[in-house]
């Protein structure tokens, strides 16, 4: 697991290992790990090319002891400073290492980062706050223009606690975090702005406090999907109710019960209308199916959710309509003790009335952009540029998990805690009825009887996973990771397919 800690518990874990080390002892292991990587990307050292840009603080000093390591294996390494101040010891060891310093006034700048093998940012750590501007901003420009970047601890510009890009930032081919991963590295659109990360340990562990946001690994969903027994049976393996589809929608519900059977649902009990539960039992025979309406009195459409049957859980919207009659099914769900997912349509009702959520069971919503930001009373641009904070918030009001889809999925725990998040997934999971196998495979793992937080996120694991395993092809077992193939078009019934091949990799994983 990628655990990520904000700025003030890092900030308090050096300080309280500094008290135990001799001065500089951290910036030395911060730079060695940053010099390794940089060598890695640079392949044969002796004879190249280095550029870094050095502001004022650690991560500026970190980058020139770097740089000074470089210059002492025979690389070509110029700094150039950002303002009038530069990290002094930082810049002396490099020019003792036979490097350079400069300013940004350099009438030579372009054409030295211009001919770069390549740039290293060190402008502004994770003390840094909103975009750079003035020499920073135009620093920051020389990133784009073609040699490789290696951003030190946070590409500049970058949000370290939230992800958010409020200006010009550094977009980084391969980024060298020290101690933990940042939430920021994490989370877009800054982990979009940070390439590969890597992590360089430097002893911070035992000084860190509880991570505020942490992205689950294979080995992880692993652990979260047991096998089922020799003696296990359907009811054991998790029985799924799901409310879903409409006279209009009539696909929803079978990419949802396609989902959850899929993922590993013992039983699917589906409730919807009648033309919608023709289509789904064409398709999942397996599903027992309660034909919605028929037999319910008028205004009561909770009646079709009792005539279903006993279930572990619920999932509860995906096109099912915002009628009164589903309105009364999805209050009738919410009425359970159990846990409910509420998507799609569902959520315009909870938006509708909030007070359907007033309930002790475990609920998660599970909304997009779009959607999150019609609940919370803002635009979806806005959510999408703080999507960390807007899924806490929504987290709040409503007394739910929630999981903010998107390019990377944001899981916020009912009562706070830490985030997880997860980025496993593909921008061709971009298409009509994903969310709704989303939700099933999610209400499948809630039926299995996992915690709400940890359903959710091993369900977007899986699904981004299998997402990426459709769009490459590969979906039969004993296959390579997809990241080795090129990508193309998926439909939201590829990824139910690709579902058992994302569970089998899963497991490979944990056998290794």
């Amino acid at each position: 697991m990628r655990t990520a800690h904000e700025v003030a518990a890092v900030r308090a874990a050096e300080q309280a290992l500094m008290a135990t080390l001799p001065p500089g002892t951290l910036m030395q292991r911060a730079a060695a790990g940053l010099a390794a990587v940089c060598a890695g990307m640079l392949g044969r050292v002796y004879g190249t090319k280095v550029v870094v840009l050095a502001g004022s603080g650690d991560n500026g000093g970190d980058a020139l002891y770097a740089g000074a390591r470089l210059a002492r294996r025979g690389a070509r390494v110029s700094a150039v400073a950002a303002g009038s101040r530069v990290h002094e010891q930082g810049a002396a060891a490099l020019r003792a290492a036979g490097g350079r310093v400069t300013g940004p006034g350099d009438p030579d700048l372009a054409g030295l980062a211009g001919g770069a093998d390549l740039l290293v940012d060190g402008l502004l750590g994770i003390g840094g706050r909103g975009g750079l501007a003035g020499p920073y901003a135009a620093l920051a420009a020389l990133a784009g223009t073609g040699p490789a970047v290696v951003a030190v601890d946070l590409p500049s510009g970058i949000d370290a606690d939230t992800g958010a890009v409020d200006g010009p930032a550094v977009r980084a081919d391969v980024t060298v975090t020290f101690g933990t991963w940042k939430p920021g590295l994490l989370i877009d659109p800054g982990a979009g702005h940070a390439g590969l990360a890597e992590l360089v340990d430097i002893g911070l562990g035992p000084h860190l406090a509880r991570p505020a946001a942490a992205a689950l690994q294979a080995a992880d969903v692993a652990a979260l999907l047991a096998q089922p027994p020799g003696d296990s049976d359907k009811y054991r393996r998790g029985v799924l109710g799901i409310v879903a589809g409409s006279d209009r929608f009539t696909g929803a519900a079978t990419l949802a019960v396609g989902g959850a059977l899929r993922g590993g649902a013992g039983l699917v009990r589906l409730v919807t209308p009648a033309a919608a539960a023709a289509v789904a039992r064409q398709h999942w025979p397996e599903a027992l199916v309660t034909p919605a309406g028929a037999g319910s009195p008028p205004g009561q459409g909770g009646h079709d959710v009792a005539a279903a049957g006993r279930v572990q859980a619920w999932v509860a919207g995906p096109g099912m309509g915002t009628q009164e009659a589903a309105r009364d099914r999805l209050a009738a769900v919410l009425a359970t003790g159990l846990p409910v997912l509420v998507d799609a349509d569902g959520l315009t009702l909870i938006g509708q009335q909030p007070e359907l959520l007033d309930r002790a069971a475990p609920t998660l919503l599970t909304p997009h952009a779009g959607e999150l930001a019609r609940l919370l009373g803002t635009e979806p641009g806005q959510v999408t540029a703080a999507r960390l904070a807007h899924a806490r918030a929504a987290a709040d009001r409503f007394g739910a998990t929630v999981l903010l889809k998107g390019s990377t999925t944001v899981i916020a725990p009912a009562g706070g805690g830490t985030v997880l998040v997860n980025s496993t997934g593909t921008s061709w999971l971009a298409t009509g009825g994903t969310g709704d196998v989303l939700s099933g495979l999610a209400g499948a793992l809630l039926a299995h009887g996992l915690p709400v937080p940890e359903a959710a996120a091993a369900a977007a694991y899986l699904h981004g996973l299998a997402g990426r395993l459709a769009a490459a092809g590969l979906t039969g077992p004993g296959l390579p990771a997809p990241a080795a193939a090129a990508e193309g078009p998926i439909a939201a019934g590829d990824v139910i397919r690709a579902l058992p091949a994302a569970i089998r990799q899963v497991r490979a994983s944990q056998a290794r």
